[in-house]
């Protein structure tokens, strides 16, 4: 039976992955609405939808550029909770 810190461990390693995982595009999306908003401040437009488009082209860019190590994390991380389940349930 998994102790309470084993169950914390696994929990916490799952949270770091998803964090490492979408950094990159969170990234992204905060770097371009800073520049859409200092854009929209200095020319004085107000239009709502015009930081969606330029965020959606970077977080995808971001993905194409991040996805292999995305993918290679999560899948590293699922092998070592495969390879631990022996261990945890005895």
């Amino acid at each position: 039976m998994l102790s309470q810190p084993e169950i914390l461990t696994v929990i916490k390693d799952a949270v770091y992955v998803v964090l490492m995982g979408s950094m990159p595009m969170l990234g992204a999306a905060l770097i371009i609405g800073v520049l859409v908003s200092i854009f929209q401040a200095t020319t004085q437009i107000n239009e709502q939808t015009l930081a969606f488009v330029p965020k959606i082209i970077g977080i995808l860019f971001a993905f194409l550029v991040f996805g292999g190590w995305i993918i290679s994390k999560v899948t590293d991380f699922t092998n070592e909770i495969y390879g631990a389940i022996n261990t945890m349930l005895k």
